[in-house]
């Protein structure tokens, strides 16, 4: 058994209102919390001749068997024997893969929650052949998808495999990987909560590599085990690497593999415990598994009693948007709204009270606005979707507001859906994915 139940029982009972369990889920008022469970585990999944693992046919089924008590899975370097993990795991939501080696990226994640979305990237920058890692033999990078846990509860999720070795060019390319991956983040998950974890290959003690800055001063993001292990205190860049003892779960023992996480406007994520899975992903002989330990993290979230968010409707083009990016959403109110569009949904633009103007979409159609008058809200959505170029897209939006008036854009063509404000709130902004025309849709909603 993971050693993390263990302390997440003790954890839970003392800290939480939160049912013990997997996937606890609690509504209270206007507000929802729940727990779950991520691992980030490197399988060592290449072909037996270039593995770093002892006997990846053999040791990759007995992996799959032992996923089952994680509710969120990222693995690396699953290649070769890709359909004998998934043969032995029971997770319902799942990515295809993306080849063996050579070929795919080796990045896939196993989820108790739907994955919408996937999106694979590889580096801009690899570096090395047999000698330096391998990194160029192939398409390492990094994968995105958006998890839905529970009604309003979205958290966008990357998992990673950077650049190996610790020669100049090779440091070089893992510096510009997680460059990368960081401008993602910021024009992607705007506003969303995040999780990041993974086999990034860097460590904070080296001078080199670039972790903290990108990810906890940039990004605003945290490390599961600085913050339950180490107190909240990061190491030196240039100290000396704390090996300590290898696979405990202990202040002076990094592992290359990092666990990150970041909240929401609307979604407050707290880790509860970090463990290095040393004992668990280990044969009948007690040999490990992998090359690497699997490391995982449980964590508690919550929902704001202020703002929420919507079911979504729509396709997986385009890119992430969330009006909540701004804080106008939360703190001040829709001042007018402004449409565009012609056969299909082209732009959405929203004014607000204090100024702020936030729009998304492109710049087709015409356009049409409605200014609300004072203490006018608006109250629904009726949202049609259909396709357009083998891609799912938004073709019509109307709103109607509290006095009955209404906007509309678009052609009303396909499937019909609509998201209706909950006693006490209105719409208040927008979420989805959009580019030239908006490919997917969901509102915010404001309580009065």
């Amino acid at each position: 058994m993971p050693k993390w139940r263990k302390v997440l029982a003790l954890t839970l009972a003392l800290a939480s209102a939160a049912p013990l369990g997997m996937t606890g889920y609690v509504q209270k008022a206007s507000a929802a919390t729940g727990s779950f469970t991520v691992l980030s585990y490197n399988i060592g999944g290449l072909p037996a001749l270039l593995s770093s693992s002892s006997d990846p046919q053999k040791f990759t089924p007995l992996i799959g068997a032992k996923l089952g008590p994680y509710d969120l899975v990222n693995v690396q370097e699953d290649f070769n024997y890709h359909a004998s993990l998934y043969a032995n795991d029971n997770h319902p939501h799942r990515t295809p893969t993306s080849g063996g080696a050579g070929i795919g990226s080796g990045l896939n994640t196993l989820s108790n929650y739907p994955l919408n979305d996937l999106k694979r990237v590889t580096w801009n920058k690899r570096y090395g052949l047999f000698d330096n890692g391998s990194d160029e033999l192939t398409p390492k990078g990094f994968t995105y998808s958006q998890i839905q846990m529970s009604a309003g509860v979205y958290i966008d999720v990357y998992n990673l495999h950077a650049d190996a070795n610790t020669d100049t060019l090779s440091n070089e390319a893992r510096r510009d990987n997680l460059s990368q991956l960081a401008t993602y983040i910021e024009a992607h998950s705007q506003g969303h909560a995040v999780l990041v974890f993974g086999d990034t290959n860097t460590r904070y003690t080296r001078s080199e590599d670039n972790l903290k800055s990108l990810f906890v001063d940039r990004l605003g993001m945290k490390d599961a085990w600085i913050e339950k292990v180490r107190g909240g205190s990061y190491p030196t860049m240039g100290a000396d690497a704390l090996l300590g003892v290898p696979g405990s779960t202990s202040a002076d023992n990094e592992v290359v593999d990092k666990i990150f996480y970041r909240s929401g406007a609307a979604l407050s994520l707290e880790a509860n415990s970090y463990q290095v899975e040393d004992t668990y992903f280990t044969d009948e002989n007690g040999a490990q598994l992998s090359d690497h330990y699997g490391i995982a993290a449980n964590f508690t979230y919550s929902t704001s009693a202020a703002v929420s968010y919507s079911d979504l409707a729509g396709g997986s083009g385009g890119n992430g948007f969330n009006f909540l990016h701004s804080n106008a959403p939360a703190t001040s109110a829709p001042l007018s709204v402004t449409l565009r569009g012609a056969s299909r949904l082209d732009s959405i633009a929203m004014t607000y009270v204090n100024g702020t103007t936030i729009s998304i979409g492109g710049s087709g159609g015409t356009t049409s606005t409605l200014t609300l008058d004072s203490g006018e809200t608006i109250a629904s959505a009726l949202v049609y979707t259909n396709t357009y170029n083998n891609s799912v897209r938004i073709f019509y939006l109307e709103l109607t507001t509290s006095k009955g008036r209404k906007i509309a854009s678009g052609t009303k063509s396909g499937t019909a859906t609509t998201f209706t404000a909950p006693a006490g709130s209105s719409i208040a902004g927008f979420f989805g994915r959009a580019a030239d025309n908006i490919d997917k849709l969901g509102v915010i909603y404001k309580r009065l």
